[in-house]
């Protein structure tokens, strides 16, 4: 994408809504977040703007939110940023971008849930909802997620061989075994459900303690549903997770558990790398990311 990468900034946005918006060109615009795929900037006090910037696919990625996220909104008991425009590529600016709401919050990583029942309570209904089965039509997740999750085992074993390598793991073995009991869980069998496939605690916003927003649905597709359900260990405060599953619906069988177990890990070793790279400054790092995913890995081997 180097040929076709441009600097982001507010005036090219006010630029941008000027050409294709304008009645939205006035707003004040702030810098929200640089992530993965898109930066975010909020626009006004009511709405954002997200463009690509780093990944080949994050058009497609915000496409698939312009399509899908406007339904599926009106069945979630928690707010998620709805988009409400669409800005096409032009001379200036090569990709496609979108306009939604905003989610008001503060991010997981910054300031963790801390209510373990209210949070459990309200993770456990957000997916409950969001669990519905998804039409043949539905997008199939990137990098395997929500599919068969020992085909995860690769990744999961170059990053705790990192994360080993760092110092960042005290007890690697530990971690190898409750890998393998959930790689070893039976397959789901049930019908592909839809799943955010990407709950990290970056991506879960709280207030007072509990959960008050879910953004950035870019992976949104229909897979295993324990794709999700192993959030709790990377979101909840100690001892909240059986709460959850007991308010989850429809309830999670003991293979279920084992995979999302497996999900959680896998999505931790990754976010404790990234969150390492962030404290050493190396490019793409997140130094807040690896709190959380040192915790949920304890959580994990722990139990």
């Amino acid at each position: 994408m180097d040929s076709e990468r441009v600097e982001i900034t507010a005036d090219l946005i006010a630029a941008l809504l000027r050409e294709q918006h304008p009645d939205l060109a006035d707003l004040p615009l702030s810098l929200g977040a640089r992530g993965w795929d898109n930066q975010l900037w909020r626009l006004g006090d009511d709405l954002a703007v997200r463009l690509p910037w780093a990944t080949d696919d994050a058009d497609d990625l915000l496409l698939k939110e312009l399509s899908l996220l406007p339904d599926l909104s009106l069945r979630l008991p928690l707010p998620i940023p709805v988009p409400t425009r669409l800005g096409r590529p032009s001379e200036l600016f090569p990709r496609s971008w979108i306009v939604t709401t905003w989610v008001p919050g503060e991010p997981a990583d910054r300031t963790p849930a801390v209510d373990g029942d209210a949070a459990a309570d309200s993770l456990a209904a957000f997916l409950s909802a969001l669990h519905e089965p998804a039409p043949q039509s539905a997008p199939v997740g990137r990098h395997g997620r929500g599919q068969l999750l020992r085909a995860s085992g690769g990744g999961v074993t170059h990053f705790l061989k990192l994360a080993t390598e760092r110092g960042l793991i005290a007890n690697p073995e530990i971690v190898r075994e409750a890998w393998e009991d959930a790689a070893g869980a039976p397959d789901w069998t049930g019908p592909a459900t839809w799943i955010h496939a990407d709950l990290h605690p970056a991506n879960v916003l709280t207030h007072d303690g509990s959960f008050c927003g879910v953004i950035d649905f870019g992976d949104l597709c229909a897979g295993d549903p324990a794709c999700d359900l192993g959030a709790a260990w990377l979101l909840l405060p100690d001892g909240a997770t059986d709460r959850f599953y007991e308010k989850y619906s429809p309830s999670a069988d003991s293979a279920t558990r084992r995979r999302a177990r497996g999900w959680a890990l896998g999505k931790a070793l990754v976010c404790l790398i990234i969150g390492d790279d962030g404290v050493h400054g190396r490019p793409g790092g997140k130094a807040t990311w690896g709190p959380p995913a040192l915790a949920a890995i304890q959580r994990l081997t722990a139990s």
